[in-house]
């Protein structure tokens, strides 16, 4: 969720975070960020401080009194020394002072909800980090992969495309957002890098590989894991 009552910073905003494959939700001041936190849990808000009803400050100092452990990062304007600290003790995760880069906060954004995600799964089950999409499980411990109870062969650039995807079922994520997680892993990295990994990971996981229903394409966008048996129960 954005909250910023500028409208250009917010569809600036918008624009970048929908390119990444999220689903945005943009507010023009405090009281309706508060509104819209409580009726969408989002995954992660994006707050200036200086907005009209209840400021920044004031909603952050609200959401951490209700104990709501959302990540929080906070946009303004101010620049002392003294307005970072008093918004990051008030329990915002992070903090950007105006003008920033785009591509600096989405980099910023991606961290705060790797860690909002690591948190979660830890605390949901230490003793089992696997994670499922359906028939399809991934291990990141053991670097494994089945479906359907089939161990499934994957090099380290196709176990870190599906481990990525995994972490987020049905979220949709562009070829740079796949890109960054082949970092390391695939010297020679481009697009065409990531297209053929996927292409070689639908032939390990789906059934039928050139009507792929796990791995599915969002044309213009990029990709996203899903899992085809509770689809065909949300058609029915």
């Amino acid at each position: 969720m954005v909250a910023e009552d500028d409208e250009k910073q917010a569809e600036l905003v918008r624009r970048y975070l929908e390119h990444e494959g999220h689903a945005v939700t943009v507010v023009g001041d405090g009281l309706a960020a508060l509104a819209e936190v409580r009726h969408r849990e989002p995954d992660l808000l994006v707050l200036d401080v200086m907005m009209p009803r209840a400021d920044g400050l004031d909603v952050v100092r609200v959401l951490r009194a209700e104990h709501r452990e959302l990540p929080v990062l906070m946009l303004t304007a101010r620049s002392t020394e003294d307005d970072l600290l008093l918004g990051l003790d008030l329990g915002a995760d992070d903090y950007m002072t105006k003008p920033y880069s785009p591509r600096e906060l989405m980099a910023r954004v991606r961290t705060l909800l790797r860690r909002s995600r690591r948190g979660a799964q830890d605390a949901v089950s230490a003793a089992d980090p696997a994670l499922r999409v359906g028939a399809l499980v991934v291990d990141p411990d053991r670097h494994e992969v089945s479906v359907e109870g089939r161990s499934v062969d994957c090099t380290p650039g196709e176990f870190r495309i599906l481990a990525a995807m995994a972490t987020e079922p049905d979220r949709v994520f562009t070829r740079q957002r796949l890109l960054e997680e082949l970092h390391g892993f695939d010297r020679y990295i481009s697009f065409r890098t990531v297209d053929v990994h996927i292409m070689n990971l639908r032939k390990k996981i789906e059934p039928a590989p050139r009507r792929p229903a796990r791995l599915i394409t969002v044309f213009g966008v990029g990709y996203k894991l899903t899992d085809p048996a509770r689809n065909a129960s949300h058609a029915s």
